[in-house]
């Protein structure tokens, strides 16, 4: 639409004034005023100068007389709102309607993929609340990205080694006796997470005694037995000792069987895994290569720097003195591996927002070194996730374990379902399944409906509510419209050509016509939030015409397939944006 009035208007312009527009601007005409679609005539006046009211009636005159979508227009100041005819949104749904896969973009075969890395946790404790808000960024992200017409690869960078790693190892040693993820029951990613809790308790424990024996509290950290021994033990673990990687292997094993189990229930995926273990000592060739350049540079101590004082930043070292790798020297690597293993134009980085200056950092090195594609990294940047009960601690225990809170989302999804009393005649199996998806759709709805740099107070009770902006609330508008597909006993697959439009038809339709935008809005600012809040919006549009109109009680043939199909369709759009979010929608509920 706005393509043929820009034409339009272009041609009326030339016509009125003899003068050639570059460019309209449009917007959404102020609900206050009648109208579809608004020329702001402001934008105008680079072009000629005169009153806006006059070039806008003028304008909307022309359009009136010339254009066959144009019914009516009003000015109000700077602003020419015009009144599409209901032949356009009639001509415009028929379409939608016939489209299958509405607002999706076939991905372009010779275009160059993206990348989106999310979760990349540590093998010493299992998935927390942090990481649900990140993988459910991550995996909707590059949902939404393919949608827009890119293809997506998906990844995670597993963090399998370092100091932590050996924690759990050695506390296993110490406190264990033999223990498996077989034997205790355990899933082996919380069984390996207790033997870190188990170590920074031994190892505060050795810090007391330290100081009572007169030692400096900072002294005691750094004497205290079980530190050095995990620090004796990774030493070992990179010398490649045979006894210790075995352990690694193992306890790593049971981990990554556990994180399987885990992102099956969140419903995310990956295309590719890379670990740490092999990716740590990428990068230390690239650090040398640019110390030639001049892009690094060489301490007396042997340690290599970058000064990014000139930009803004800070000095940042990338090779310690004894030649080791930091963790920046790694992304640098794993970078350049990435876009050497896949063909990508772009690299996004879903990480917390306290990793903000790494990044900062770690792009622009990539720029110095002279990667060109270093300008189509995107660090995702997202604020915590709080809970009433306050922030959480790994190495104290005090973390949100994942599981435990996913099982607490179904939980309370049962009792606020029981307590309405809404399930007569499911067998328990469906009760439980549906448990399932309201509790999971109404965590996944809560934390992405929510715009990923803000922080997040998640109250898993509130998010279960059936009213709002809710997961619950949209699924359940969902199988309210299934209900009445299934009772349509009459064929409302055909076309209504005549017919005049109520008001709540219109919005509900133009409503509908901004889907393909907001998907590729949301690709363009790696928002799902955008997905999320449109399908509110949208709920709350047909709400209100099922509230206002009757659907399958109209005597009026033509409205009622018509309102049939906006059912129909809404549904479709529902059931495919909430795919985009993860989440599930029930037939019946």
């Amino acid at each position: 639409m706005q393509n043929s009035l820009t034409q339009a208007i272009k041609k009326g312009f030339k016509e009125i004034y003899d003068i050639d527009v570059d460019s309209v601007e449009f917007q959404a005409t102020n609900k206050d005023f009648e109208g579809d679609i608004t020329v702001v005539i402001f934008a105008l006046l680079r072009y000629i100068k005169g009153n806006p009211v006059e070039i806008g009636t003028k304008l909307g005159t022309y359009l009136k007389e010339n254009v066959p979508e144009v019914a009516d227009f009003n000015v109000v100041k700077g602003f020419l709102n015009l009144v599409i005819a209901d032949e356009f949104f009639l001509n415009a749904f028929n379409e939608i309607y016939k489209t299958q896969n509405f607002g999706f973009v076939a991905p372009n075969p010779f275009e160059k993929a993206v990348m989106v890395e999310y979760s990349s946790p540590n093998t010493n404790k299992p998935l927390h609340l942090g990481h649900i808000r990140n993988n459910l960024l991550g995996y909707s992200v590059a949902e939404i990205i393919k949608a827009s017409g890119k293809k997506v690869y998906k990844t995670q960078i597993i963090n399998d080694r370092g100091i932590h790693i050996c924690k759990s190892m050695l506390a296993w040693q110490r406190f264990g006796h033999g223990a498996t993820p077989e034997s205790t029951g355990l899933k082996g990613d919380k069984l390996v997470g207790n033997y870190y809790v188990a170590f920074d308790k031994a190892y505060k424990e050795e810090i007391a005694q330290l100081i009572a024996e007169g030692k400096t509290e900072e002294e005691a950290k750094k004497q205290a037995p079980i530190l050095l021994e995990a620090q004796e033990m990774l030493l070992k673990w990179e010398a490649g000792d045979e006894a210790v990687v075995s352990l690694w292997k193992t306890m790593n094993e049971w981990v990554y069987k556990g994180f399987e189990q885990t992102y099956k229930e969140l419903g995310v995926d990956f295309d590719k895994n890379y670990y740490e273990s092999i990716t740590y000592l990428l990068g230390k060739d690239v650090v040398a290569t640019g110390l030639e350049k001049g892009v690094f540079y060489k301490k007396d101590d042997g340690s290599v720097w970058i000064d990014l004082t000139a930009d803004g930043l800070d000095e940042k070292i990338v090779l310690r003195s004894d030649g080791t790798a930091v963790y920046m020297t790694q992304d640098i690597g794993t970078a350049i591996e990435r876009f050497k293993d896949f063909d990508l134009s772009e690299l996004v980085y879903t990480v917390g927002n306290e990793q903000d200056y790494h990044f900062k950092v770690l792009f622009l090195i990539l720029k110095k070194l002279g990667f060109e594609w270093a300008n189509n990294l995107y660090h995702l940047s997202y604020g915590m996730v709080d809970l009433p009960s306050g922030k959480m601690k790994s190495r104290e225990g005090t973390v949100v374990d994942a599981d435990d809170l996913m099982q607490e989302m179904v939980d309370t999804a049962r009792n606020i379902s029981q307590e309405l009393g809404k399930l007569e005649g499911y067998s328990q199996p469906e009760k439980e399944a549906l448990y399932k998806i309201i509790g999971m759709g109404a965590l996944k709805y809560y934390i992405l409906k929510v715009d990923p740099k803000k922080r997040i107070l998640f109250d898993p009770e509130e998010s279960v509510d059936f009213n709002g902006n809710t997961g619950p609330f949209i699924q359940y508008t969902y199988a309210r419209i299934q209900s009445i597909i299934r009772k349509a006993d009459f064929d409302f697959s055909g076309e209504i050509k005549e017919i005049s439009l109520h008001e709540k038809e219109r919005k509900l339709i133009k409503q509908i016509q901004q889907f393909p935008d907001i998907i590729q809005n949301a690709a363009k600012n790696h928002s799902p939030a955008l997905i999320a809040n449109y399908t509110y919006d949208l709920v709350k549009e047909y709400n209100s015409l099922y509230q206002s109109l009757p659907i399958l009680g109209n005597e009026n043939e033509n409205e009622k397939i018509l309102r049939t199909q906006l059912s129909a369709k809404v549904g479709e759009i529902i059931k495919t944006a909430f795919k985009l979010l993860g989440i599930e929608v029930p037939e019946r509920m």
